[in-house]
Parts: structure tokens; C-alpha cells; sequence
């Protein structure tokens, strides 16, 4: 009986929420707060979570903590939401972590952009090709910030692999989206916006139908709302939400993304939800621009 992954598609043609990674004052992960957050998500609408994505610090995480984070997000979630595992590093350690979130219970499994400076287009292939095979049961989901990446070869990639299903598809130039997923084919597979709320808009106009956040962390119902405007084709509804986003995501976006988790963190830290601390080479932001974050997160519906 051949698997089509149908639960999954649906669940990334949605907001995919990024949840944070809070740590405790000595420094570890405080699983405590961390399962609260996860059921304020669940309990403000979200039904996709990805542990150990980027806004999760990933590459900040041991592999224990990776591990620990997995699990925490896959018991919280129970029958409430679908898992997307974020797994990568070197091939060995991917299939390992992506072998451990099929056996804790995932449903999916997300591959972060390989970052080993020297990657060729079949390399690119082989790499997802080695993990896929590794979890047949799984659905895959490359994410792609590579705009080298041909479209022809995440076909390839497929064609191998049937259980690559999905892609988040983070370059950030909305006309090479549309060109690469019309490459790739675009009714094949779930197209997800991989620079969230301020690029959804454009992204979907160009055929994605789910979008990362990691600002639904702060508030589920914006990222809810944009999503509901989008699938109705309401772009002047999506598009004042985009607005209310917008001074927000500039403060995660400046300097080269620098403040990208710190921004989020510092919000929920001003709602009393978490400690605002980070990892390197993240930083917390300094005094003065405090004020502003937790300014924002308190406009907002929460």
C-alpha cells in the first residue's frame, strides 16, 4: 500500500509554528516552561509544530537537548497537532535524530539547510536522499535558502524519494519562488512560505499554502488571522495584518536576522511567558530596545 502522507500535507498547508527553546536560569533547557508554551500554542489554534527549528536555536541545542526538545513538543502534542522535526548537521547525526523522532512518534521530519560551504546541486540531492530513504514512514521537508538550487533537482530528489512532500522555501525573492516551484512542480508538493508573516503575502500569491512563524509564539491569533485572509484570497485583509507585523518582524530582520529569536523571546519575556536569554551567537537585546518589543506584543490580541 503506498503511504500519500495526506495528514501531513495538510498539516504544512498551515501556519507552522517555530516554537522557542526557553532556558532556566542556569542555563538549561527549562522543560517546565517549554510545555507551557507549547500548550498556550495548541490551545490558540496552532496544529503544526516544528521543534528544533532556527527560532527553537536549533544549532545552539546539544544533541541531548535536541533529543529532550523533540520529545518534550511530541508528548504535548499528543493528537492535537502534527510534528515536524527539524533534524540536520552531518548525514550520520540527521538520520539518527530523524530515526529517533519517527520512534518517539513524529509525523514528519524537517531538513535545515545544509551549511557546509561548499554544496553542489547533486550533493544537495544526495544529502536529503540519504535521510529520506533512512525514514520511508516519515514525511520530508527540505528547507531551502540556497538560490543556486535548481528546481529540476528537488524533482529528482522526489523521484527518489516519494516521501518528500513538502518544501519550506526561504530564499527571499518571491518571483525565484515562484520559477523554482513551477520547476519543481508545483501541484507535487506543499509549498510553505519559509520567511513567514512578511512574506507570505507574495509567497502565496505564487502558490504556497502554509507559512512558518515564529511570531505566533507571541500571539497565535495574528498568525491565525493572516492565514485565514490568504486562503480566502483576501489580500487586503492578509495585507493589514502584515501591517500590525510589520515593525515587529523589521526588528527580527535588522542587521542580518542578529535579533531573529531575541525579538520573539523579548516578547514573550514582557508577557511574563518566559526568560528573555539566549544562546550564542545569539544576544538579548539591549535596554533601551526593549520598550518597544514588549510595546508591540501588548497591542496585540493575545
Amino acid at each position: 500500500m503506498t503511504t500519500t502522507f495526506e495528514t501531513q500535507r495538510t498539516a504544512l498547508a498551515d501556519v507552522v509554528a517555530i516554537p522557542v527553546t526557553p532556558f532556566a536560569e542556569d542555563g538549561s533547557v527549562d522543560e517546565g516552561t517549554h510545555r507551557a508554551l507549547l500548550r498556550r500554542l495548541l490551545d490558540g489554534g496552532v496544529s503544526t509544530l516544528t521543534p528544533n527549528g532556527n527560532t527553537g536555536e536549533f544549532y545552539a541545542l546539544t544533541p541531548e537537548e535536541r533529543q529532550l526538545v523533540t520529545e518534550i513538543t511530541i508528548d504535548e502534542a499528543g493528537d492535537r497537532a502534527v510534528v515536524l522535526v527539524g533534524v540536520g548537521h552531518d548525514v550520520p547525526t540527521a538520520v539518527a535524530c530523524a530515526r529517533h523522532a519517527r520512534e518517539r512518534g513524529a509525523q514528519m521530519v524537517m531538513v535545515h539547510q545544509p551549511v557546509h560551504p561548499y554544496v553542489s546541486q547533486s550533493g544537495w540531492v544526495d544529502y536529503h536522499r540519504a535521510i529520506a530513504e533512512a525514514v520511508p514512514e516519515l514525511g520530508v521537508v527540505p528547507y531551502i535558502r540556497n538560490a543556486q538550487l535548481h528546481g529540476d533537482r528537488l524533482a529528482e530528489l522526489a523521484d527518489a524519494c516519494p516521501n518528500v512532500i513538502g518544501v519550506k522555501y526561504a530564499v527571499p525573492d518571491a518571483a525565484r519562488f515562484a520559477a523554482f516551484a513551477r520547476d519543481a512542480g508545483l501541484d507535487r508538493f506543499v509549498w510553505v512560505a519559509g520567511l513567514a508573516e512578511p512574506y507570505a503575502p507574495s509567497y502565496f500569491s505564487a502558490g504556497a499554502t502554509g507559512f512558518t512563524s515564529g511570531l505566533v509564539n507571541v500571539s497565535p491569533a495574528v498568525s491565525l488571522n493572516m492565514i485565514e485572509a490568504l486562503r480566502s484570497g483576501d489580500y487586503p485583509a492578509a495585507m493589514k495584518v502584515w501591517e500590525q507585523i510589520r515593525r515587529f518582524e523589521e526588528l527580527r530582520a535588522a542587521n542580518g536576522s542578529a535579533n531573529n529569536v531575541t525579538v520573539v523571546k523579548e516578547a514573550l519575556a514582557s508577557l511574563g511567558l518566559c526568560r528573555r536569554e539566549v544562546r550564542p551567537p545569539s544576544k538579548p537585546l539591549p535596554e533601551q530596545e526593549r520598550a518597544e518589543v514588549a510595546a508591540i506584543a501588548a497591542g496585540w490580541s493575545i
